[in-house]
């Protein structure tokens, strides 16, 4: 009974899902204008995702957001001046791209200089290390010391 069942759902998913699905809907009448939102929103970041751009995204805002740059073309707005609009409405952090400023400085070199001191932190660790190590070690033996130890060494030896 139950494999009937089974069989009969996977029947039905076969052949009405099929049916209930349709062609997707352009998204704008124009190609051009279609061409020219992606190419706009390619560069702006998703302000809901944040690791997407506004071309890939699928949340409502990034709707909301490529209907008002659709309607920006439309008016005739050119892509620079598209793009001022989303900087001044949402601030550099909408770029993908952020202009290096003051304000931006911390996105574009704060990770050099996480890197750098890194670097600066691991190599003084490292000479302290080996500087503490260093003065613990056992100071070396002399000559007189060497050989009384060689002396001892080969007077225990059970070999031959």
């Amino acid at each position: 009974m139950k494999r009937f069942l089974l069989s009969a759902f996977a029947a039905w998913c076969l052949v009405v899902m099929p049916a209930a699905a349709r062609e997707a809907a352009p998204l704008a009448e124009d190609p051009v204008v279609e061409q020219r939102l992606i190419r706009i929103s390619e560069d702006i970041r998703c302000l809901v995702c944040q690791n997407e751009s506004l071309a890939g995204s699928r949340a409502d805002l990034a709707n909301d957001l490529r209907r008002e740059i659709r309607k920006l073309i439309h008016e005739g707005k050119t892509d620079a001046e598209i793009t001022d609009f989303l900087v001044s409405r949402y601030g550099d952090f909408v770029l993908y791209r952020p202009p290096v400023k003051p304000l931006t400085w911390v996105l574009w070199f704060g990770p050099f200089l996480l890197v750098v001191a890194g670097v600066v932190f691991l190599v003084a660790y490292l000479r302290r290390r080996q500087q503490t190590h260093a003065a613990s070690a056992a100071p070396g033996l002399s000559d007189d010391e060497r050989r009384r130890a060689q002396a001892l060494l080969d007077a225990t030896d059970p070999r031959p």
